[in-house]
């Protein structure tokens, strides 16, 4: 059975400056903790090929791979898959934005499919994004609203 991940988080803080700062894919290395660089590959409309690579894990493997963004400003979405999956069979991720009264509420939604030799299998690859997706939610959440409370510079 493939896997699928739900998680989401609500930031104090208005709905353009979330998607702003989460959609700045070259800021990812500030606003992420797991990854070490982001290398755009081509820009064509709302469509952006990049290539993210990871900071190294325990065992000091570095992880890099080419992934495509499409934004939908109108819809506050964002489709997100890997072009080179390395371990996936596949990776599709969906950023849901919704303005709410706290803020904005901004929900991740992957679907993925673990090759068979890869290091871990559908169910240890869920749980693994279970736990580190809200880490990364905080982080960000915690970067945006800070951000949201700094004063604008003067014109």
């Amino acid at each position: 059975m493939p896997g699928h991940t739900e998680n989401e988080i609500t930031i104090a803080a208005p709905v353009d400056l979330v998607w702003n700062m989460t959609n700045d894919l070259e800021r990812w290395p500030q606003l992420f903790s797991e990854y070490a660089s982001v290398e755009i590959l081509s820009r064509q409309g709302d469509t952006v090929t990049f290539r993210l690579t990871m900071h190294p894990d325990e065992n000091g493997k570095v992880w890099s791979w080419v992934s495509e963004r499409v934004t939908d400003r109108a819809t506050l979405t964002v489709r997100a898959r890997r072009i080179e999956p390395g371990p996936f069979e596949y990776m599709d991720i969906l950023w849901e934005y919704e303005e709410t009264p706290a803020g904005t509420r901004m929900r991740w939604t992957q679907d993925f499919a673990m090759r068979p030799d890869a290091p871990v299998d559908d169910a240890g690859m869920t749980a693994m994004l279970n736990r580190n997706s809200p880490v990364q939610m905080a982080l960000i959440r915690d970067r945006v609203e800070q951000a949201a409370g700094e004063p604008t510079p003067a014109a």
